[in-house]
């Protein structure tokens, strides 16, 4: 036999006031019920659209494709020139040879060159830190010491002493008389018909002779 009164599980002074409190918490557990997140993920699994296609094998197949493309244009063009010059053999290439990369060659060849000037600019521009005049100098002052110093002979003092022997030799002295110019070889009329000259005599030779006895 059921009661009408509300029988609570726990003792309460307030039948009334229990009987509120215990449907709040049950609506509030239902809630939860009704909102909890599941723990095991039984969704199916994202789909990646690099998976689904391989854009990498469709792009190389586009590109097969427009290879292809060109090929047999090309056969076509060929083929339907040789029906229209009557199928004769054309092997002369009427085209000049030209250069894929002359231009990128010219413009390094011109970036070389302006980079070269500049440098020999720089370098014509720079004065130097040692003054080789000087150096000339001190190196002749420095020989000098050498030679007045130096117990044996030097060999530079032996070199300008020859070159000195060289120098003379080649200039003449005031005491040397200049050669007669040659005369040309006399005939034998000539030398027969030329009478005798008598040998001339100095007066150093004289003075000598009359002073010996």
């Amino acid at each position: 036999m059921h009661h009408r009164a509300y029988q609570s599980i726990t003792p309460a002074n307030n039948s009334f006031l229990k009987r509120k409190w215990d449907q709040i918490r049950f609506d509030t557990h239902r809630n939860k019920v009704a909102t909890a997140k599941a723990v095991i993920d039984n969704e199916p699994p994202r789909t990646y659209l690099h998976l689904q296609f391989n854009l990498k094998k469709l792009q190389m197949a586009e590109e097969r494709q427009a290879i292809v493309e060109r090929d047999n244009r090309i056969l076509l063009e060929k083929m339907a020139s040789v029906l229209k010059m009557g199928g004769r053999v054309d092997n002369r290439n009427y085209y000049h040879h030209r250069s894929l990369n002359k231009t990128k060659r010219q413009r390094e060849l011109l970036f070389i060159t302006h980079e070269n000037r500049a440098i020999l600019k720089r370098i014509k521009s720079r004065e130097p830190h040692y003054n080789h005049v000087e150096w000339l100098q001190q190196w002749r002052v420095n020989q000098g010491y050498m030679i007045q110093i130096s117990k044996y002979q030097h060999q530079a003092k032996k070199n300008v002493l020859t070159k000195k022997k060289k120098d003379d030799k080649t200039l003449p002295t005031l005491t040397q008389s200049p050669k007669p110019a040659k005369t040309p070889p006399r005939t034998k009329t000539e030398t027969q018909e030329s009478p005798k000259t008598p040998p001339i005599i100095s007066p150093s030779k004289v003075s000598l002779a009359t002073a010996a006895p």
